[in-house]
């Protein structure tokens, strides 16, 4: 039987917030099971600190520094109508390879890559897509931080009564529904808006629609880490949902399921005992959950300590489906299958990120960190002092210069980041993404 792929994708969720990463609340109960079912990573990361410079690796398999307009950070709706900022489609994806071999494809919920009519997922690979395309939308009235209306069907806009996260859930599980009856193999990107703000849970609706339409919604109006944690519950609940439908359509056994997130946690994220948050490249900043259930192949009950990051999903979903990357377009991840069969076989390999925000740059070596901030250089043993709290620059020199130069020639690499480029306008005012 070929291969189905479902690739779930949480919007600013903390690695430790799930109760199968530690979480202190009971908000996750189904992805737990599919820890239990599957595989758990321990060392996930996102390829950046903030969400749509991420995205463009989950769709690409390289880093995103390749393209010119994962260099925002991220891309803002002031970017609307712009003709450069937006995933090329030119550019070949997981989902325009696996539709080339033979695959029905769907993005349902959050785009986030560049706006139309430049840029939209049916240009890069989706035969359907439902969902906004801009960053944070409000759940009921699916405006964004201007107040323009954001919910979109194949290209058209398109309005629906609800709470986002229940319509995605119910589009979703309509799909699979609908791909189980067919012998069609499929991918879909399941990208849900939560928990990312404005914090609103399905008991919000009246407040909400107070707020009225045309009316822009900011990122530090309300919120508190109990409507955070029911968010997620919310997302919970329809991955539950999503996983029955697979045990109905008789499909579970041959379809990888894996959730994460696109960075690191924000305001109300419970996230101990990592340091940082969204938009840092501490490890509360990058470091996400990864939780993999596959019956046919991913071992029950099992934990990996493997190096993994987000640009990796897409040569591991290729090579699950036996379909072949474009050769002019290698991918900078590694397929992490073997992982997922034997999770103690471990693959050495350094991770590095960059971004202009604080002038911030980091990589990863086994269990050392290289990080700089602004002006400011450590060294960690991320192992051992995974809060990153004890400096070993000095203890270590050799070691820090060696990453350092290790770095640069990383950097060398990857094209410049665009001095235009940066922190958008993204919410009226220069405020956290």
């Amino acid at each position: 039987m070929p291969t189905n792929v479902i690739f779930i994708l949480a919007d600013d969720l903390g690695y430790a917030d799930l109760g199968c990463y530690g979480g202190r609340a009971p908000v996750s109960p189904n992805i737990d099971r599919m820890a239990a079912e599957g595989v758990r990573f321990t060392r996930g990361y996102a390829n950046s600190a903030v969400c749509s410079p991420t995205r463009f690796a989950l769709a690409t398999g390289r880093y995103q520094y390749r393209i010119r307009g994962a260099a925002e950070e991220p891309i803002g709706s002031t970017m609307r109508g712009d003709k450069v900022i937006g995933l090329p489609p030119d550019h070949p994806t997981l989902a325009s390879c696996l539709a080339e071999a033979g695959y029905r494809t769907a993005l349902i919920g959050k785009w986030h890559l560049g706006f139309p009519p430049a840029f939209s997922p049916l240009k890069s690979g989706y035969h359907e897509h439902f969902g906004p395309l801009s960053g944070g939308v409000d759940y009921f009235t699916h405006q964004d931080s201007f107040g323009t209306h954001d919910l979109f069907e194949n290209g058209t806009e398109v309005h629906r009564d609800g709470y986002l996260t229940d319509l995605l859930t119910e589009r979703a599980v309509e799909f699979v529904s609908r791909a189980a009856r067919s012998a069609q193999p499929f991918l879909l990107s399941l990208h849900y808006t939560a928990p990312h703000w404005p914090w609103e849970t399905r008991d919000d609706c009246k407040l909400a629609k107070s707020f009225g339409k045309g009316r822009p919604i900011y990122h530090l109006d309300g919120g508190n880490i109990d409507a955070y944690r029911r968010m997620i519950h919310h997302m919970d609940e329809g991955i539950g949902r999503l996983l029955a439908a697979l045990d109905e359509g008789g499909i579970a056994n041959d379809t990888i399921v894996v959730f994460t997130s696109d960075n690191g946690g924000e305001r109300f994220s419970d996230n101990w005992p990592l340091v940082g948050g969204k938009m840092d490249l501490m490890e509360g900043g990058i470091r996400v959950p990864y939780v993999v259930r596959w019956p046919a192949r991913a071992r029950a009950g099992t934990v990996t300590e493997q190096l993994a990051i987000t640009m990796d999903w897409v040569p591991t979903f290729l090579e699950a489906a036996g379909a072949s990357p474009h050769p002019d377009y290698p991918s900078d991840g590694i397929s992490l299958l073997r992982q997922l069969a034997d999770p103690t076989a471990l693959t050495e390999r350094p991770l590095f990120w960059r971004m202009k925000h604080n002038e911030q740059r980091a990589m990863l070596a086994g269990r050392w960190k290289y990080l700089k901030v602004n002006e400011h250089e450590y060294l960690f043993d991320i192992v051992s002092d995974e809060r990153e709290r004890a400096n070993l620059a000095r203890r270590h020199p050799e070691r820090l210069a060696d990453m350092q130069a290790a770095w640069e020639r990383w950097d060398a690499t990857m094209p410049p980041i665009p001095q235009e480029a940066g922190v958008r306008l993204v919410y009226g005012k220069k405020d956290m993404p």
